[in-house]
């Protein structure tokens, strides 16, 4: 029976850095790509947890909107936004 290799193995010895360059995310990706999604997957779940309460509906769908509002903002200018924050030097 031969020998079948689905992908070319990996080095992964320097941890998180080499797994996000496998996956084409580095750190400013991270933060507009990653963060914006699950705050936007957070924001749907808030919305679609509305109660019948008026009140409480009308503070819990502002929160909603808010939240998704920063994912939005983090989406588009997330990469200007942090673009000061440089890498630690240890």
């Amino acid at each position: 029976m031969r020998n079948v290799f689905l992908a070319a193995p990996v080095d992964m010895s320097k941890g998180f850095k080499d797994f996000f360059d496998t996956i084409g995310l580095t750190g400013g990706g991270l933060v507009t790509k990653g963060i914006p999604a699950v705050l936007s997957i957070i924001a749907l779940g808030m919305l679609l947890s509305l109660s019948g309460d008026p009140k409480s509906a009308l503070i819990k769908g502002a929160k909603a909107v808010g939240t998704l509002f920063v994912a939005v903002v983090l989406a588009l200018y997330g990469d200007t936004l942090f673009s000061t924050v440089t890498e630690a030097k240890g």
